[in-house]
């Protein structure tokens, strides 16, 4: 999504259209725009020709290039498959790229402050084949993880 919001950002200030931007990689306007949310994944060869046409310096290019190259990855999350909602898996992704995070919780302990024993009791009581449950678990400690070892990550919390 940082990606695509950087190429819409340089498509505009050069005043390109999505049509223009479309016809030099050979592809749609509507794909450029779906490029531009994040909702496709990247061909290289397709970020270097749009950079290039929006006016991009090569160091520039090889940046978003290893931006792109990383976009393309699979979050670690996707090996949990179907366990995971398909909302959770976008908010887990935001959650990577975050260097800040914010909650409020009126009920629950939020997932990234749960012991094991919560989380399990908060999980295994919503889902009926434990299989799918141990998989959630194991997600949301990775979650945990992620947070507590990343020494740039800054998160507030409210509890009601």
């Amino acid at each position: 999504m940082l990606l695509g919001h950087e190429l819409r950002s340089r498509r505009e200030q050069r005043g390109i259209s999505r049509e223009e931007a479309g016809n030099r990689i050979r592809a749609s306007a509507s794909k450029i725009s779906r490029m531009e949310l994040g909702r496709v994944g990247f061909k290289l060869r397709d970020i270097e020709d749009l950079l290039k046409l929006y006016g991009a310096d090569r160091r520039t290019i090889k940046e978003m290039l290893e931006v792109a190259k990383e976009s393309n990855k699979p979050g670690w999350w996707k090996e949990y498959g179907d366990s995971l909602h398909k909302w959770l898996t976008h908010y887990i992704g935001f959650e990577e790229a975050a260097d800040q995070i914010r909650i409020y919780e009126s009920q629950f302990v939020p997932g990234l402050l749960q012991t094991e024993e919560y989380a399990r009791e908060v999980i295994f009581n919503g889902v009926e084949v434990e299989a799918v449950a141990e998989q959630r678990l194991e997600a949301r400690l990775k979650r945990q993880r992620r947070v507590e070892t990343d020494d740039t990550m800054r998160m507030w919390v409210i509890l009601d």
